[in-house]
């Protein structure tokens, strides 16, 4: 999805050092937090949304846009749908203007069936990105086949 390197999965409660390049212990405080957000997003991408959220849990600051992001999107996908859109919403207080999480917070509603709301979201992305990108993409996409079902 993003541009980042690739990086080895790391055992159950461990995460990926970019500075030390190796996988080491998520309590040690070594680790920075951006490391930890994106190796929990890495995490819940591969569906470990438990491991995904303990992470997350380790986080010296936890309210950032992609923190938050991350944890709708583990909490979302755990099927805890609405618990999701609360923390979309808090990345949307934080960041008007990042898209994956407003993609994100759409497809939430999708799922809801509130393609009202998901179309709010898709026009907030396509200011953002436009039409073109892979956020705006992907919504459509989920707004189009929550419409033809």
């Amino acid at each position: 999805e993003d541009d980042a390197p690739a990086r080895p999965n790391c055992p159950k409660g461990q995460v990926w050092d970019t500075k030390a390049q190796k996988c080491v212990l998520q309590t040690s405080h070594l680790v920075p937090d951006a490391d930890r957000t994106d190796y929990a997003y890495r995490l819940a991408k591969d569906g470990r949304f438990e491991e995904a959220l303990a992470l997350l849990d380790t986080l010296a600051n936890p309210n950032t846009p992609k923190a938050l992001n991350y944890r709708g999107y583990a909490t979302r996908k755990l099927g805890r749908t609405d618990e999701g859109i609360d923390y979309y919403l808090q990345s949307v207080k934080l960041d008007p203007r990042y898209a994956q999480v407003r993609e994100y917070l759409g497809e939430a509603y999708v799922t809801k069936g509130r393609l009202d709301l998901a179309q709010e979201q898709l026009q907030q992305i396509q200011s953002i990105c436009g039409t073109g990108c892979e956020e705006y993409r992907d919504l459509a996409e989920a707004i189009a086949g929550a419409t033809n079902s």
